[in-house]
């Protein structure tokens, strides 16, 4: 009997946060679920965060994943959108390790590359490359950022049978000791 991996990808964002669940059974891959958390609505970023803590926090106890992929914020020339993109995914990261599931982060170029073989594929090609991957006749939803989160899922799933140099934590411990410039 083959042993079911589940994996939880998050695609962080303060307007939108997509995601996507995946299941693998050997080497069979189905997509579980895909939305996204549209934030707009919400009144201010401390608000939006407090959304994406227990939105990720309701998924991780629904469905017990057994690994979260999380998008990496890009480097971009707004530095403030940078900071809130910052702290939308260090949010999710957090709902994920207070439930002690480990994560991995993975680059933009990356998730593109291992989806597409295009790092610098358009969001409509990911799209387009996941549908064929997972046998999609259609998305659940028409928001590209949902499509994302499914594509850091299949892409960590991908990554996940190789040796990686992506960052993966399994816990707060193994965060700081990986990064000892963020304990102030």
């Amino acid at each position: 009997m083959q042993s079911e991996r589940i994996i939880l990808g998050i695609d962080p964002g303060t307007a939108i946060m997509g995601f996507g669940l995946i299941s693998v059974k050997g080497s069979k891959m189905e997509m579980i679920f895909m939305h996204e958390l549209i934030l707009t609505k919400y009144p201010n970023h401390e608000t939006k965060l407090k959304y994406i803590f227990e939105k990720t926090l309701a998924l991780i106890d629904e469905y017990h994943p057994d690994e979260v992929a999380l998008e990496a914020p890009f480097f971009g020339k707004n530095v403030q959108s940078m900071l809130k993109l910052g702290r939308a995914q260090g949010v999710a990261m957090a709902a994920s390790l207070y439930r002690d599931v480990p994560i991995t982060e993975y680059s933009p170029k990356k998730i593109k590359m291992a989806i597409t073989g295009n790092g610098n594929a358009s969001k409509e090609q990911v799209a387009g490359m996941l549908k064929n991957l997972l046998n999609l006749k259609e998305f659940p939803t028409k928001y590209l950022d949902a499509s994302d989160g499914l594509a850091v899922a299949v892409c960590h799933y991908f990554n996940s049978s190789s040796v990686s140099t992506e960052k993966s934590y399994t816990g707060w411990d193994s965060f700081l000791k990986q990064n000892p410039e963020r304990l102030k």
